[in-house]
């Protein structure tokens, strides 16, 4: 999806996609992408966290793991490997990236911000979950086996913000909410992209050939005596 020269007047459309990017594959990049067309983003922020409140701590140092990044995105158009997170003290809020964002992007902006199934549904564990809805609109990625039951406490939190589709979550700056599904739907996990390495198999065609090359060259994600 493409801006007309009419819609190019109107205030941004600005998404931020968070993650530990452990390391970045190319499930992380082509659903960017795809983000980027369904909503006629002029930007769309990767966002590399430090270290996330509700996540193991990255295996790998938050320079790598910007570098390969940055690598995996190349010239990609609309995507920016965002560090700002990585320059922050403790855990890495989203709540804090978003009023960065927003103070960046303006009142008028339509900001939003991208989550993956599961990290919505433990949404109301994270900081000042209110307040994000009161920076953002959400946009949930669903996958094929998305009928997980939500608690009481996401339903509260979601109650009065769905929309069916995106005229309607891109009319507004910030409150509402959308479940979109993508084409691709690539059904790609850092967790195995790190068991392969680790075990010293293939990771041909799960990575950017850029990143693949620049893991084997460091020995990320290897044992030490490897």
């Amino acid at each position: 999806m493409v801006r007309s020269v009419n819609e190019a007047a109107l205030p941004s459309r600005v998404a931020m996609m968070g993650g530990t990017f452990d390391p970045v594959h190319l499930g992380h990049l082509r659903s960017a992408v795809e983000l980027h067309e369904a909503l006629g983003l002029d930007c769309l922020h990767m966002v590399p966290a430090a270290r996330s409140p509700l996540r193991d701590t990255p295996q790998v140092t938050p320079e790598d793991r910007l570098a390969l990044l940055r690598l995996g995105i190349g010239d990609t158009p609309g995507l920016v490997a965002d560090p700002r997170e990585l320059s922050r003290s403790g855990p890495s809020y989203s709540v804090d990236t978003l009023a960065e964002l927003r103070e960046l992007y303006g009142a008028e902006a339509c900001l939003v911000m991208v989550l993956g199934h599961d990290a919505f549904l433990r949404l109301p564990e994270w900081r000042d979950p209110q307040r994000l809805f009161r920076l953002a609109n959400l946009v949930v990625i669903d996958r094929p086996d998305h009928e997980t039951p939500w608690s009481e406490a996401l339903r509260e939190l979601m109650a009065g913000r769905e929309v069916e589709d995106r005229a309607d979550l891109l009319a507004v700056p910030q409150g509402r909410a959308l479940h979109l599904r993508l084409p691709s739907r690539m059904a790609l996990s850092a967790t195995e992209v790190r068991r392969r390495l680790a075990a010293g198999e293939s990771v041909r065609y799960l990575l950017p050939e850029a990143v693949e090359s620049y893991l084997l060259t460091h020995g990320l994600y290897r044992p030490a005596s490897a």
